[in-house]
């Protein structure tokens, strides 16, 4: 059978793949773009009618309204986040949804070796003249996910754009597919204000000629990426692509003729932003995607000399804690990638990590910096790895540092509205020695 004919024959709509899919399957997908809207919306309807009972969904940072995920899908189907979306936040908080603790590195050894795969749900490239479909902008756990999986469907495309690196899944491999030419997902530009931009120049201060980056999104990371414009050879190996990564690249800052692993490359696990970054990457050999587990991995990134890590926080207390993914026991996101990089660059000779963050949060009525956590805050990054600190009022490094000296530099970058009563609790704890 040729490859036009197999293709005729395995094609079906969204509701065709839902209707294919079994009460008490276990059910995956991967992350941001690889997510099938279509397919999904589809599902949660089966199981909002009650057609559908008992499917458990494995997926990560969803980035729109998804079917699925709604109080009427709960019926038939319970979301696992392994990273949270809005969709998912909502559901694990309203006691609809569960969570696997996990860092992003490990998800496809987990994935291979914990979770039974009946159906995998991906969003595809259309095919190409050897029958192959592209997964897209995504390499993050697609390879192990298409490994295992006993069944593959796809959601087809054509605004997906193809890049030569990705995972790909061969025809004869997928068990059915559909079309869905849905727009792609776009992030909000981010809003640089002025504490983004004084962050940005502090960190990017620190960021030698020839370093190699790893950027989180929001206007913190996007504001360093601006600030870097005038350096030289920068490197690119992070888990999310972004614009600022766009701009660095196209202004000549970023060459990545300095890194030791994939020279002349830039090296990502997935990209998630604006049009603009969609175009760069479609068809582009000198952007490369890896599965997590390698891009990820603290020795990989450690091999980077003067590897520079850029991420955020909700919130960190005198120890040096981190808590990037909940607000006390309120869900928010997940650990992901954050103590990836941390480790990594800490071990990378000349490396940095960065924890930024505005010093308040909620209009200014409360300080980032706290003496503790929030109760029920999880700590995302260890206070044994955490090197630097910053916020609008400048730097703190806090690695090689004791309790006492860390709780200063973390009080001299508070809020000054915040510091003599940061103080006061310091020395009530008999911290300030």
């Amino acid at each position: 059978m040729d490859l036009k004919e197999l293709y005729r024959k395995k094609k079906t709509t969204p509701e065709g793949v839902a209707a294919q899919i079994k009460s008490g399957w276990s059910c995956c997908t991967d992350i941001a773009t690889a997510v099938p809207s279509a397919i999904l919306d589809a599902l949660g309807v089966l199981a909002a009618t009650g057609e559908l009972k008992d499917i458990v969904l494995h997926t990560m940072l969803d980035l729109g309204p998804i079917n699925a995920l709604t109080p009427e899908a709960a019926r038939g189907i319970i979301p696992v986040s392994w990273f949270s979306g809005s969709g998912l936040r909502e559901a694990v908080n309203q006691g609809r949804g569960d969570i696997m603790p996990c860092y992003y590195r490990d998800m496809p050894s987990l994935f291979r070796g914990f979770i039974p795969i009946d159906a995998l749900l991906l969003t595809a490239a259309p095919m190409d003249a050897h029958g192959y479909f592209s997964i897209g902008v995504t390499g993050s756990n697609a390879a192990a996910l298409l490994q295992k999986a006993r069944r593959i469907y796809l959601e087809v495309n054509a605004n997906l754009p193809h890049v030569p690196s990705a995972p790909a899944v061969h025809l004869s491999q997928v068990t059915a597919l559909c079309e869905a030419e849905r727009p792609l997902p776009i992030a909000p530009p981010a809003v640089i204000d002025d504490i983004s931009q004084i962050i940005g120049g502090f960190i990017a201060s620190e960021v030698p000629d020839g370093a190699t980056l790893q950027l989180g999104i929001g206007a913190i990371p996007e504001a360093v990426g601006l600030a870097l414009k005038e350096k030289r050879d920068l490197g690119i190996h992070t888990e999310l692509f972004t614009d600022s990564m766009v701009e660095l690249i196209e202004c000549g800052a970023v060459t990545n003729e300095k890194k030791p692993l994939y020279r002349g490359k830039s090296v990502a696990a997935f990209t998630f932003g604006s049009r603009r970054i969609y175009d760069y990457v479609g068809d582009n050999p000198a952007f490369l995607l890896l599965p997590v587990n390698e891009v990820n991995d603290p020795a990989v990134i450690a091999r980077h000399p003067n590897f520079i890590s850029v991420n955020s926080a909700l919130e960190v207390d005198f120890f040096g804690q981190v808590c990037a993914e909940s607000m006390g026991t309120q869900h928010v996101s997940g650990s992901g990638g954050q103590a990836d990089y941390v480790r990594g660059a800490v071990l990378s000779q000349g490396g940095k990590s960065f924890i930024a963050f505005p010093s308040t949060a909620r209009g200014g009525a409360v300080s980032r910096i706290a003496p503790t956590l929030t109760p029920g805050a999880i700590v995302t990054t260890s206070k044994n790895d955490v090197d630097y600190v910053v916020t609008e009022y400048g730097v703190a490094k806090l690695r090689g540092k004791t309790l006492s000296q860390r709780t200063l530099a973390l009080i001299s970058i508070a809020h000054p509205a915040f510091r003599e009563e940061l103080t006061y609790q310091a020395k009530k704890r008999n911290i300030l020695i």
